[in-house]
């Protein structure tokens, strides 16, 4: 239970392809910050693109919770100064948020750091963090091999990256292993998909038919175990020793708390043939395309 962590995407736009709610309002989001306090959750991951996510959560009050935060995509105008810009935009950040420093700060476009400015990115954070306006210094990435192109230009503290039952991709690199040796934290999202692997074959929409064969295995495995969708998708997520916090995106109250029930209990073997590498479906960004 420790391992949860709350995000934020749905508090400042309406996010997530099993959203039924849209952008939520501002008394919802208090209800789910102090619920999450009173189970003990202590970390909440927000990004500055998440539009009015770090104002909200900043105007109800987050000072009991660790803050993650994510650097925006440069603009594509050239930046004179990438050093003050990236300055600003924590700064900017921390008065949002109203707090004085943020636990981590990740990379949001592990494409920024490529070239002169990426160099100049990391050298900023690297002396935000001796300053200690930021605690730690990570990266948000989709794909494993994101990380292997970027690992040398920084030490990182925090990566983040999906994982699910149906996308293992970081565990099956190795990556996660190496994490967990070099006491590297591994913050897990998309852990549901969006939603999607909580869905019914009704409520599923049609162009995901493409990957019949792996939904009829999918439910034919949670019916001949008799365990729902949210309890097998959180507790596999959960059970990876090497995963430091599951980050989990709500909708309401409710829904935090119908998580936090099904995380208690036992896990049947998962069948390795729900694994797959099809980005198609594994990244949402390309679900516009199917």
């Amino acid at each position: 239970m420790s391992k949860i962590a709350l995000g934020t995407a749905q508090f400042g736009m309406s996010y997530g392809i099993a959203n039924k709610y849209g952008k939520l309002k501002l008394q919802d989001i208090k209800k789910i910050i102090e619920f999450a306090k009173k189970k003990k959750i202590d970390l909440i991951d927000t990004a500055i693109s998440y539009k009015n996510s770090e104002k909200t959560i900043g105007k109800i009050g987050i000072l009991d919770f660790k803050i993650v935060s994510k650097l925006p995509y440069l603009p594509k105008k050239e930046i004179l100064d990438i050093n003050s810009w990236v300055r600003e935009q924590i700064k900017l950040s921390l008065i949002r948020l109203r707090v004085k420093s943020l636990c981590g700060i990740l990379i949001h476009n592990s494409q920024d750091l490529n070239g002169e400015i990426g160099k100049r990115i990391i050298d900023t954070l690297h002396n935000l963090k001796s300053k200690g306006i930021v605690e730690k210094i990570g990266i948000s990435i989709y794909d494993p091999n994101e990380f292997e192109k970027f690992k040398k230009l920084i030490n990182f503290d925090i990566i983040q990256a999906p994982l699910n039952i149906l996308d293992r991709r970081i565990l099956d690199s190795g990556l996660l292993s190496k994490f967990y040796k070099t006491n590297v934290e591994f913050h897990a999202r998309s852990v549901f998909l969006q939603g999607l692997l909580l869905m019914s074959k009704q409520d599923r929409p049609s162009k995901f038919n493409k990957w019949s064969n792996l939904w009829k295995l999918w439910h034919e495995w949670l019916n001949d175990n008799k365990i729902k969708p949210l309890e097998a998708a959180i507790r596999y997520v959960l059970s990876i020793k090497e995963v430091s916090k599951v980050i989990v995106g709500v909708e309401s109250k409710d829904q935090l708390k119908q998580i936090l029930e099904a995380s208690n209990g036992k896990l049947p073997n998962i069948p390795n043939e729900l694994a797959m590498n099809d980005i198609n479906l594994l990244n949402p960004s390309n679900w516009s395309k199917i």
